[in-house]
């Protein structure tokens, strides 16, 4: 398969906080690759910096070949010659989208003030392709239809549950190649939980790679093909979700069971 994403010795820094040392991850395209990690960890972090929404201090983020944040070697100006410098690159974050990879953050993000169909329609505000548009929005809601019987319905009146439905189809409205969902399953009950990451499967098995980050390790190792773990910063573990699943450490630490 062909590398999407690729992160490599991401650092990155808020003030005089290190809040990411040396980060490297990958996702291949068609996979479903999730970050678990505690409170804290940078998970968030991360996915803020590969959507451009932060910068990195070292390291660089590389999206479908292409360098969108981080830092890059100058080419020498004669060959063999020394090279006078990285050059720091920051695709801003709404061309980011434009390329195909888009950001469902954690506490949902929605235009509370807006309707839900207007919600959806601010997904696609990098499209003009009316038909298209109009396609992905029925996509959408046959993914999620507790949100067409809401279309009217003003977005900040929805339910927990309702509002991160809503979220996850905004973002698909952008037509991502990569989503990046941020704790689908916060502040959720575990029926609705349940619920979200069948549909997370569904995404997935329609062609959209997916990088998420999560708290509930349990529902995150069951839903995807390669784990991370990352701890104060740091990847400390990966693999295959399934292998770390059943690692003594994950399983202590994440997933709440002692043999």
């Amino acid at each position: 398969m062909a590398v999407m994403l690729e992160i490599e010795d991401l650092d990155v820094h808020y003030g005089g906080i290190h809040a990411l040392r040396g980060v490297s991850l990958k996702v291949e395209a068609g996979e479903i690759v999730t970050l678990i990690g505690a409170n804290g960890a940078g998970k968030t972090t991360t996915l803020r910096a590969i959507s451009g929404l932060v910068k990195p201090t070292r390291g660089r983020v590389r999206f479908a070949g292409a360098t969108i944040a981080g830092f890059e070697p100058k080419p020498p100006k004669e060959p063999g010659g020394p090279s006078p410098g990285d050059r720091e690159i920051h695709v801003p974050p709404h061309l980011i989208v434009g390329r195909g990879l888009v950001h469902a953050p954690e506490g949902r993000g929605i235009f509370s003030n807006m309707t839900v169909d207007e919600n959806l329609e601010m997904g696609a505000f990098m499209r003009a392709d009316r038909a298209g548009i109009v396609k992905d929005k029925e996509y959408a809601l046959s993914l999620f239809p507790r949100i067409r019987e809401r279309l009217r319905q003003t977005a900040g009146t929805l339910s927990g549950g309702e509002q991160q439905m809503l979220s996850i189809a905004r973002a698909l409205m952008s037509r991502p190649k990569l989503l990046l969902l941020d704790e689908p399953s916060l502040g959720l009950a575990p029926q609705v939980v349940a619920l979200i990451f069948k549909i997370v499967r569904t995404i997935a098995a329609q062609g959209t790679t997916i990088l998420l980050v999560e708290q509930n390790a349990h529902m995150a190792l069951g839903v995807a093909g390669r784990a991370y773990v990352l701890e104060v910063g740091e990847i400390v573990l990966e693999g295959p979700a399934k292998q770390l699943a059943s690692d003594d450490k994950i399983r202590k630490a994440y997933l709440g069971i002692h043999d």
